[in-house]
């Protein structure tokens, strides 16, 4: 395995910024200090002068299609774009098809990654209304959490019985994970506007169809059932202001038992986007007013939300470009979260330390991911390189994603990603994804 020597870098890790080298060898970070020599002649060495040199991100959310859905995308090029945006780590949710609501499906999809990912993946239990025998077999060092559809979103999961999810929420060995909308709410919301418009209804409508009420009721039923049972609560992709208030903001990180995540698209776009965009920012829980948008942002800073990630979930454009009641929510996100969060650390409206505590360390600790998200003597070597200078304007002919397209064309970062190294191995390197394989399964120290 190649040994690399990164120099000049301004390291961001645990609060602060220093400048120092970084040695890494056997896939491992093994030294940081000032001033560090070449060791052998072996030795790469990559000057990082003016950049900035975080711990891989680890995004906690992403749906790479793989199986059943590979027309949009799979777990080989959804990684690779993965690679290119700095992320190194990834936990996938359970609905594809077939869903993986057994131990069995499940480890199908970790047997997929093993031969196609590019970087290093854990894969979600699906919760079911049936399904807590094998919700109570599972392996906590081995499987990040149990992923729980309170609302239906994409895929047939929800999970709508009481009883069922009285029996999830206190009886799951690993952390919950919801999505959390109102079923009956949006069923009337959108029988209201399919009255008016039939199939045609104007995408602007959607955050009035998956509304405020219908993602305030769903979180609030999940954090109420987390508190009965003492349950280890994770609440995916924030939308409103409204939820923010239902989580805690002066109680350090490893004392809470109930988190909650935001997504990039929900901190980028708001309701005036659909007249543009349509379609393309159509997600559940839907982008909502410009309001919802800085509050969120708001509850990133000061503590209430604990992670940040993208919701990565593609579908090509001829799914994308059908009416209202046909057109998939989601949209592909990975190679740009990272160029699109330090759009927020050079406007100075988040310190990049937070962004890495958010992105990295936090979803580490979270899920109790064992040797990553820090950049420590000892840790795998994850890492990402960021020239926070450099712009560039996504195009057609750089998206990586298999879909083709992205809610960010036209759009023009000041940062870029340079490197990316997983466990080690230089896999991403000035707009090229190299051919060198060295993704592991997500151990958890539990």
């Amino acid at each position: 395995m190649k040994k690399f020597l990164i120099k000049n870098a301004r390291l961001v890790n645990e609060g602060e910024v220093q400048e120092r080298d970084l040695y890494i060898a056997e896939g491992r970070i093994v030294k940081i200090d000032q001033n560090l020599s070449q060791r052998d002649s072996d030795t790469t060495i990559i000057d990082a002068a003016g950049s900035f040199v975080l711990p891989g991100i680890i995004d906690d959310q992403v749906h790479f299609r793989e199986p059943g859905l590979t027309h949009k995308g799979d777990i080989y090029s959804e990684s690779r774009a993965a690679v290119a945006g700095g992320i190194t780590s990834y936990i996938e949710q359970p609905n594809t098809k077939p869903a993986a609501t057994t131990i069995e499906k499940l480890e199908e999809k970790y047997a997929l990654a093993a031969e196609k990912s590019w970087a290093n993946y854990g894969f979600n239990l699906g919760g079911a209304n049936d399904n807590i025998d094998e919700i109570r077999k599972l392996d906590p060092t081995k499987v990040p959490g149990v992923k729980v559809f309170m609302g239906s979103s994409t895929g047939n999961m929800l999970v709508d019985d009481r009883k069922a999810l009285e029996l999830i929420f206190s009886e799951s060995p690993v952390p919950v994970i919801t999505h959390c909308e109102d079923e009956e709410t949006i069923r009337t919301n959108l029988a209201k506007a399919m009255e008016e418009y039939g199939d045609d209804i104007p995408m602007e409508m959607h955050p009035d169809i998956r509304s405020r009420e219908a993602c305030l009721l769903s979180s609030s039923m999940a954090v109420e059932l987390a508190k009965k049972h003492n349950t280890r609560l994770h609440v995916f992709h924030i939308s409103t202001a409204d939820e923010c208030d239902l989580f805690e903001k002066d109680v350090p990180l490893e004392e809470k038992l109930i988190t909650a995540e935001a997504c990039v698209h929900h901190l980028w776009f708001s309701r005036e986007d659909y007249k543009q965009k349509g379609s393309h920012i159509k997600w559940n829980p839907a982008v909502k007013e410009a309001s919802d948008r800085d509050a969120i942002l708001e509850a990133v800073i000061d503590g209430r939300i604990d992670v940040l990630a993208t919701d990565h979930a593609p579908h090509t454009l001829e799914e994308k470009n059908n009416p209202y009641t046909s057109a998939p929510s989601g949209g592909p996100l990975v190679q740009h979260f990272l160029p699109a969060m330090m759009e927020f650390v050079r406007d100075e409206k988040l310190p990049i330390e937070l962004l890495v505590e958010k992105a990295c360390h936090n979803p580490a600790k979270i899920f109790n991911i064992k040797d990553r998200g820090f950049l420590r003597q000892g840790y795998w070597a994850d890492i990402t390189i960021v020239d926070p200078s450099r712009p560039w304007r996504v195009a057609k002919e750089n998206i990586l994603y298999k879909c083709g397209w992205s809610p960010f064309e036209g759009t023009t970062f000041r940062a870029r990603v340079s490197h990316t190294f997983v466990n080690g191995a230089l896999v991403y390197e000035n707009g090229k994804v190299l051919e060198t394989k060295a993704a592991q399964r997500l151990e958890f120290d539990r």
